[in-house]
């Protein structure tokens, strides 16, 4: 009886604390009702989870202007009202590519890429912008194979923002043909914006 009871207590107090998984135990009895040795344990999730428990897709990462983002080393990203900026171990100095210089149409999905290469690394970035919804993964098609991204974007919802990513080289790679394909995904899995380059 000490035992039912003890037992019965621990599930109340399993019970009764928010958020936690239940767990259930089933112990196998045989023709005399008595328990064998083996048990089963199975994991269930409460009924009604609360909405703050729920996984959220990922978003990107709100950076401030200028603030500095290493992809690896000597590989840097930074963002500014005006548009990308990034670095790599061959072009210290830094490059650009500009949002506001009528190139490219912020009202339409669109995805660019930039590639460059060492012995080392694959060094890819781009910048996403115009699609529907919340962006929150990059998917690339590679020479190396299939290759997620990290995203950044200004705060307050400028309409675009910068993908990244780094991949080991590929013998006899061409940096100007190692990705064939970019697509940027929303949080609720569809095409934000994509480029094919076959």
């Amino acid at each position: 009886m000490k035992r039912t009871l003890k037992y019965l207590a621990g599930a109340a107090v399993t019970a009764a604390v928010a958020g936690m998984a239940t767990m259930s135990y089933a112990a196998p009895h045989d023709t005399a009702g008595r328990a064998t040795h083996s048990a089963t344990v199975t994991a269930a999730a409460p009924a009604a989870a609360p909405a703050a428990a729920k996984k959220h897709a990922s978003t990107p990462r709100i950076v401030e202007p200028g603030e500095r983002v290493t992809g690896a080393p000597g590989f840097e990203l930074w963002l500014t009202p005006e548009g990308k900026h990034w670095t790599t171990p061959d072009m210290p100095e830094g490059q650009f590519r500009s949002v506001v210089d009528g190139n490219i149409d912020l009202g339409s999905p669109g995805v660019s890429v930039q590639s460059e290469g060492t012995p080392e690394r694959v060094y890819l970035s781009g910048l996403y912008y115009g699609g529907k919804g919340t962006a929150s993964v990059v998917e690339l098609e590679t020479q190396a194979g299939p290759l997620r991204g990290e995203l950044l974007e200004l705060p307050g919802r400028p309409g675009w923002g910068v993908w990244y990513a780094v991949a080991d080289p590929v013998a006899n790679d061409d940096s100007w043909n190692f990705v064939s394909e970019v697509t940027v995904r929303t949080t609720k899995g569809k095409v934000y914006a994509s480029l094919s380059l076959r």
